[in-house]
């Protein structure tokens, strides 16, 4: 891996934990606030997920298409540019678009 591969790599790692950072300081606030949260659509269980290794390691795909739970997670998906935090899981979506990755936070 060259230095700037390497430079890009880290720089993604620091982006994806300020980006987890602020959405626990937003729920934490709303919390103390008294704000909250619409509740979720879609459950995370009722979804079938299988296990995959990309460049940043170990995390689980779906392309489980059948299932609502799963279509009604890349409406909201798409609602938030390809990208959400829920539950300790961050989400996205592929570019096919009918693709969904998950990975412990």
């Amino acid at each position: 891996m060259s230095e700037q591969d390497t430079a890009v790599t880290a720089l993604l790692e620091f982006l994806d934990a300020a980006e987890a950072g602020i959405a626990s300081a937003k729920r934490l606030i709303a919390e103390a606030k008294g704000v909250t949260e619409e509740p979720k659509s879609w459950n995370p269980t009722q979804i079938k997920w299988n296990q995959a290794e990309g460049s940043r390691g170990v995390y689980e795909r779906s392309e489980d298409t059948n299932s609502p739970n799963f279509r009604l997670l890349v409406k909201e998906l798409t609602q938030h540019e390809g990208r959400l935090s829920s539950n300790g899981y961050f989400y996205w979506l592929f570019s096919n678009g009918s693709t969904v990755g998950r990975k412990k936070r």
